[in-house]
């Protein structure tokens, strides 16, 4: 049977039928592999929620997902990501598919637009790319133009601007860790804040639909916060995005969920597996509305997605971005298996962090971006710190867009051993945070000579069980880089209780361990 008019019918109904869809040039497309949206990027049916798409065999009731879960699904199991058929409309390709030539020609345009309006218009980027107007033949010519750093940024930041202070809409500043830094500042117009909210409403379609009621964990009572421009994002699809702003009760939010009936939360990832653990412990239902989860902010440990997927019984997605970016660089799509990026806004590269050389696709290295569409404060070639992967192959999606491997380390983050090994945070996340109660630590590694100290503070959900020492350093000597270390008496391990005087994490600042000097603590 083959169809043209699918509006009148009820489509979920049907989608196990055998079916076929009328695409481009009267080509039947099975139904089963249809990505049924219109050439805007909207869909036109009510958007599958990751939790439901599992494949027909086997079917269970814990989300199919990326490295978090075990088995990758196949293509045809999730739904396209929504992102392909966006940016398939901002970049010209018709019918709602991607077409990756055009999509390759319109980045070198904006390219180009972007270096002629830096190069006439910042302070910093006249003095860095000179004054005579460039050129790029091919996406590859980036390559051969220096990078932007955050010091940069910092050391000058309205050097940047290539707008009138009067059409700066808002501005964001970053303070840096310690007494001396100088934050960044980043500006953002109207129209830049307008992109935001436009991949807003569209990434978020991954994994909410109409009628979803949102828990937003972030910033968001300052108009233009990250928090109030998402909520407008999902005002255009009519879901209610409710600010609530980070998490310092997680009884009060576990209240306010259940008040709220969220069907779904945005959050910083230790913040939302505080919450996760708290309803555990205290055997809160508050989740029982719960279909989603969207982490945010600093890298997602996979032990903390698998814990509040195991407590909700939810499907848990990353986002990837930063201020630097407009906020938002990426989502995962059903598949959960790595970030799909908004190409038309943002070009991204990944390079060798000490040769600076562009590094083929499968390679580990940095992550670099060119904006293409900002107004206030373009950059050109920024260097963020993290470190990731394109992932080679297509995406269970389906869609032809790339796949940035999730964040799992930032670049210098780790820390030298005694005995030649590196320590990661990421080694540190995956080993302790399965352990029963914890909902944060932070780590401080000093070296002394040919011995050194690795102190860590734990902090523990306010009820419920905790892990006893024994279980701790048990955990800890099982980390691959620190057995040889810890067998040949070169490292100490001490640990204790998280100072509540601390504070809460805002998310604001990314985790890492904090690597101190000889005789300073």
């Amino acid at each position: 049977m083959a169809f043209q008019d699918v509006w009148n019918l009820d489509l979920e109904r049907l989608r196990d039928c055998c079916l076929h869809v009328v695409g481009a040039g009267n080509r039947l497309i099975p139904f089963c592999a249809y990505n049924l949206t219109d050439a805007s990027g909207d869909p036109v049916h009510r958007p599958t929620t990751a939790a439901e798409r599992v494949p027909r065999s086997g079917a269970t009731s814990k989300p199919r997902g990326d490295s978090r879960r075990k088995g990758t699904p196949r293509a045809g199991d999730v739904l396209r990501t929504p992102l392909e058929p966006w940016i398939a409309a901002k970049t010209g390709s018709e019918g709602g598919r991607l077409d990756l030539e055009r999509l390759h020609r319109c980045q070198l345009q904006r390219l180009n637009e972007t270096l002629s309006r830096v190069q006439a218009q910042s302070r910093f980027y006249r003095r860095l790319l000179g004054t005579d107007g460039m050129t790029l033949t091919t996406i590859d010519a980036l390559a051969g133009l220096p990078y932007t750093t955050a010091d940069d940024l910092r050391a000058a930041p309205h050097d940047f601007l290539c707008t009138s202070q009067n059409e700066v809409e808002r501005i964001v500043t970053l303070s840096t860790s310690g007494t001396t830094g100088l934050p960044k500042r980043i500006f953002f117009t109207a129209e830049d804040q307008e992109l935001t909210k436009d991949f807003f409403h569209r990434g978020m379609s991954t994994l909410v639909e109409a009628g979803d009621r949102v828990l937003i964990l972030l910033p968001g009572s300052l108009p233009g916060s990250v928090g109030d421009l998402l909520r407008e994002g999902l005002e255009r699809m009519d879901v209610e995005g409710i600010p609530h702003g980070p998490v310092t009760d997680p009884r009060a939010t576990l209240d306010v969920m259940a008040e709220e009936r969220a069907t779904a939360l945005v959050g910083i990832p230790t913040q939302v597996l505080r919450l996760a653990r708290t309803a555990a412990a205290e055997r809160r239902s508050q989740s029982a509305h719960l279909k989603s989860v969207l982490l945010s902010t600093d890298r997602a440990p996979r032990a903390v997605v698998n814990v509040i997927e195991e407590t909700w019984g939810c499907a848990v997605f990353n986002h990837y971005g930063s201020t630097e970016m407009g906020l938002g660089g990426g989502v995962d799509c059903g598949a959960r298996d790595g970030y799909h990026l908004r190409e038309a806004d943002l070009f991204f590269e990944i390079v060798d962090p000490l040769t600076m050389r562009p590094l083929p696709e499968g390679e580990t290295g940095e992550v670099v971006f060119t904006t293409l569409t900002r107004t206030a404060m373009p950059v050109v070639r920024y260097r963020t710190g993290d470190m990731s992967r394109f992932i080679p192959g297509p995406c269970p999606c389906g869609t032809v867009l790339r796949r940035l491997a999730h964040i799992d380390e930032r670049v210098g983050g780790a820390v030298g051993l005694p005995g030649g090994g590196m320590l990661r945070q990421s080694d540190l996340d995956e080993a302790l945070f399965p352990l029963p109660g914890l909902v944060d630590f932070s780590a401080e590694y000093m070296r002394e000579g040919a011995h050194a100290t690795l102190h860590v503070r734990f902090r523990y959900c306010e009820t419920g069980p905790r892990p006893g020492e024994r279980e701790i350093r048990g955990a800890m000597s099982a980390i691959p880089a620190l057995v040889a270390d810890l067998t040949e008496g070169r490292l100490t391990i001490s640990v204790s209780d998280w100072d509540d005087r601390e504070g809460v994490n805002p998310g604001t600042a990314k985790r890492k361990i904090i690597e101190l000097r000889e005789n300073v603590r």
